[in-house]
């Protein structure tokens, strides 16, 4: 049974007499030990799933609907207080920016032994024990030192170790990490990597890595889905996405991207940009900005098809027909 079980998520919001859909419909799911890359550019959506997921939307303008099932429990079904005991114990979640999501006033320890204390019995002297261990196990210098430093000593890279401590003191089933390496320099980034692939096989935990770096994708992930305007466009293991993409806008993506076998050849950019959620076009939301685009792509929006290995989907009209060709576009 997969730890995460997501079918038909939909996020939109409401204003005046309009609706329009933020994510929809997404589904997926993830299995204890695995990690998911969730790949787009920015304003695709790839954060408002992964924040539906972990119920930080529920309350607010955004309307979330679709199932999501957490190690068999429906989340739907949660009282606040039990979705609240869930957050950072069995699902948790870094953020982007680790300076913004740490408190600029407190000290390192003071912030990880108040997530401690909210959670579970313990006295400060237990919490700041504990608080010092998931510093080691993050690979921090001086854990013990770091405890009474504020944010703003610390570089970035130590930063985010910070967060990944604060994320895992609780050993969570699933890990949800969005865009952890921005910002990083590549030595840095590739040592948060590692040690996130190294998290995930000790604690047995799920990761959800959300990224618009393919690189990041190809070395962390065993699946990926590829998300424009809100749209799963292609999904599938890893390695048969990004060797064999078929979607126009995942073929646009590695275009884009420097190649990651060290052949140098000229990077094409995709030409546009994403619609705004109020302007989406009717039809495939990739078709303005499609070489491949053809009239029927304007008046039908396309679902998820199989490819011949099963576990590769693509919705894109080009193969919904396999008659259609770019040539009879």
């Amino acid at each position: 049974m997969a730890l995460l079980d997501v079918t038909d998520l939909k996020v939109s919001i409401k204003a005046g007499d309009r609706t329009a859909a933020i994510v929809a419909p997404l589904s997926l799911r993830l299995a204890r030990g695995k990690c998911l890359g969730i790949v787009g550019e920015s304003g695709s959506g790839k954060s408002t799933a992964a924040m539906a997921i972990m119920g930080l939307l529920a309350g607010g303008p955004l309307q979330v609907s679709g199932q999501i099932l957490f190690d068999g429990a429906d989340l739907a079904q949660l009282s606040a207080a039990e979705f609240r005991k869930l957050q950072g114990t069995g699902i948790a979640m870094i953020f982007q920016d680790p300076m913004s999501s740490l408190n600029p006033v407190m000290r390192i320890g003071d912030q990880i032994v108040e997530c401690l204390q909210a959670h579970r019995r313990l006295t400060r002297a237990e919490a700041r024990r504990k608080a010092i261990e998931a510093l080691a196990r993050v690979g921090m210098p001086d854990p013990e030192g770091m405890m009474a430093r504020y944010p703003h000593q610390l570089s970035g890279g130590q930063r985010q170790r910070v967060m990944i401590a604060m994320a895992i003191v609780f050993e969570p089933k699933l890990l949800i990490a969005d865009e952890p390496t921005t910002a990083l320099d590549l030595t840095i980034q590739a040592q948060i990597l590692q040690l996130l692939k190294k998290l995930s096989q000790d604690l047995n935990m799920a990761l959800v890595l959300i990224t618009h770096d393919l690189g990041v994708v190809a070395g962390m992930a065993d699946e990926v889905i590829v998300l424009y305007s809100g749209r799963g466009v292609e999904r599938g293991p890893t390695a048969e996405v990004l060797e064999n993409p078929q979607h126009p806008y995942t073929q646009g993506l590695l275009g884009a991207h420097p190649s990651m076998d060290g052949e140098h050849a000229r990077l094409t950019p995709i030409p546009g940009t994403p619609p705004a959620i109020w302007q989406r076009p009717s039809g495939c939301a990739f078709r303005d900005r499609c070489p491949a685009a053809f009239d029927t792509c304007a008046l039908v929006e396309p679902h998820p098809v199989a490819m011949p290995q099963q576990a590769h989907k693509v919705a894109c009209l080009l193969h919904a027909n396999p008659l259609q060709s770019k040539e009879t576009a």
